[in-house]
């Protein structure tokens, strides 16, 4: 079972899978930066000093203190309920942003692939008229055969 194991882990697909895990997480990180510290706050901005981390709806009265509360961290601290759609707004925010770049690099991987598939331009080969072996496109006489080619 452990030899199974080793065999299942070790399988080239495995690794990958593993390290696009740790590196999406990194990437998860960035694009959570990128969407709070760079993009937020110029569209709080335009919307009138908005600052969507701290929009929330109180659902409950704090136990230690009544509202209003300043910000999220006010109402958690005094006991509030809260519904907190700013924190959403930039969760979806983020993932759209992921979502967009992972497309981006798979659209691009997915062209790369396209052209290393592709066939190139003029054939090398061709197929002998009378044993269908392949041979090469200058070839006049068939290496498998020895039928005459320029005359078929």
């Amino acid at each position: 079972m452990f030899k199974e194991f080793k065999e299942f882990a070790m399988r080239g697909n495995v690794v990958d899978m593993a390290v696009g895990i740790i590196i999406g997480a990194a990437f998860g990180s960035i694009v959570n930066s990128l969407v709070s510290d760079v993009i937020m706050p110029p569209i709080g901005l335009i919307l009138g000093n908005v600052d969507f981390s701290n929009l929330f709806i109180v659902i409950k009265q704090g136990s230690k203190a009544a509202g209003p509360y300043i910000s999220i961290a006010d109402a958690k601290t005094a006991g509030a309920v809260t519904l907190n759609y700013g924190l959403f707004l930039n969760s979806v925010i983020s993932f759209i942003i992921v979502a967009f770049s992972v497309f981006i690099l798979i659209k691009g991987i997915n062209q790369l692939k396209r052209i290393e598939e592709a066939p190139s331009a003029e054939p090398t080969t061709k197929d002998c008229p009378y044993c269908f072996s392949t041979i090469p496109i200058k070839a006049v006489r068939c290496g498998h055969c020895t039928s005459d080619i320029k005359t078929a």
